[in-house]
């Protein structure tokens, strides 16, 4: 079951690689403010690049997405990523990776969204309700209960999820459309940002009394 499920994930990023078309067509990081002093450049879109010469099999080569992560946390999910950051060599090369593993009983990768990068999901173990929203003013649910080999995929930028509506742990892969796609956890976003939104505008947004908002505030 192991070799299958390995096999199933490694043509899920061959597959998801024919979404890149080799490069990232888009920005690589929320913004990308011009300055004509390099002493004071800290970011390039995307990352500056080592001298080829220089190169080793280990700039291509991440380790570790066999091992599970502890889900013991209020959502009960964890990721294992392999993005530019774990693997320099994808650089340029418009694809990433992550492994998630979600706990029994309703384990939640709750609504987020990547800016840069569609995704593809495969499960391995387990049961996973997923599903998206279509933008508005449709904001319709496409939906669907995934079992081990099936194959779902999350338009970039849309608002998705999954959950394990299983008795027992489960496993996906996900491969996704940029060396760096971003992610925004709606909650997160909005009741969590630093400095906070001012409570007017989240109650009048969601029509929910302020005292509702300031808690929904401090949770996050």
């Amino acid at each position: 079951m192991k070799s299958v499920g390995f096999f199933l994930a490694f043509n899920l990023l061959v597959l998801s690689s024919s979404f890149a078309s080799a490069y990232d067509p888009s920005p690589l990081q929320d913004f990308c403010v011009a300055i004509n002093d390099t002493k004071h450049a800290v970011f390039v879109n995307g990352k500056f690049c080592k001298d080829p010469k220089l190169v080793t099999a280990k700039d291509f080569f991440f380790s570790g997405l066999n091992i599970p992560k502890d889900t013991s946390n209020p959502f009960g999910s964890a990721f294992t990523p392999v993005n530019v950051d774990q693997m320099p060599g994808l650089n340029t090369l418009g694809i990433s990776f992550v492994r998630i593993d979600y706990a029994p009983n309703g384990g939640l990768n709750p609504p987020h969204t990547h800016p840069r990068g569609t995704e593809i999901l495969v499960v391995l173990e387990g049961t996973l309700y997923v599903g998206f929203v279509t933008s508005s003013p449709n904001n319709r649910l496409i939906s669907k209960t995934l079992h081990p080999g099936d194959v779902f995929v999350f338009p970039i930028g849309l608002v998705h999820f999954q959950q394990n509506v299983g008795k027992t742990k489960a496993v996906a892969f996900s491969g996704l459309s940029s060396q760096s796609p971003g992610v925004i956890a709606i909650a997160n976003a909005v009741f969590g940002s630093n400095p906070p939104i001012n409570p007017d505008v989240l109650t009048r947004a969601f029509q929910l009394s302020k005292k509702v908002v300031k808690y929904l505030q401090s949770r996050f």
